[in-house]
């Protein structure tokens, strides 16, 4: 086979491959399953619009991603996950940040997103939990499945942001009780938690 030959089937090989994941996110997409990916920039757009940074740079604006606060220049400044998980925070939350003499970083929520819930179960999937609500799979941080005492297979009132599709993080609400049949129809017992990880197939659970 000539180099013209290779190079032409080269070209080729490529546009099927592209051809083929053009496909490949048409049909996703058309399914809901899933989300693109989403950028700082999703939330800088926001940021811009709902403060500035003060003089000096010691208070700063943003909005929350998920994981962190994204200010107006698109900059991403990390939010104790902790923090995030006991307030609740989720994805186009207004965050202040005020930054001490010391170089202490003190956050303070000053403009909640409009939120609904929904309930789902949690998953653990690619090293990553996941509650599977809404059609799709939101992220949570470890700091709140530790927080709410959560364990895979649970039930879970999940709060998501109640305008903003784009989202691919929540935050948990609450953890639901098990019960299971005791013989009696109106006594019922907590089934006990298991705390094991397990690995899910996320095509399965959202029946794509």
């Amino acid at each position: 086979m000539t180099d013209s030959n290779k190079i032409a089937k080269a070209h080729e090989a490529l546009e099927t491959a592209e051809a083929a994941l053009k496909l490949a996110k048409q049909l996703l997409g058309e399914m809901g399953g899933f989300s693109p990916k989403v950028t700082a920039e999703h939330y800088a757009e926001k940021a811009a619009i709902v403060g500035k940074a003060a003089t000096g740079g010691r208070v700063i604006e943003g909005v929350f991603d998920g994981q962190g606060m994204v200010d107006k220049k698109g900059t991403t400044y990390p939010v104790p996950a902790n923090y995030a998980s006991k307030s609740k925070l989720i994805p186009g939350d207004v965050l202040k940040l005020t930054v001490t003499e010391e170089g202490k970083f003190l956050y303070k929520q000053i403009g909640p997103v409009e939120r609904k819930t929904v309930i789902g179960p949690l998953v653990y999937n690619e090293g990553q939990y996941q509650v599977l609500a809404n059609g799709k799979a939101y992220k949570v941080l470890l700091a709140s499945v530790t927080y709410f005492r959560a364990a895979v297979g649970d039930e879970v009132t999940l709060i998501i942001p109640l305008h903003d599709d784009k989202a691919e993080w929540a935050a948990i609400e609450a953890v639901l009780p098990k019960f299971e049949d005791s013989g009696a129809a109106d006594e019922k017992e907590p089934v006990k938690k298991t705390r094991k990880k397990k690995e899910i197939n996320l095509e399965d659970e959202l029946d794509i």
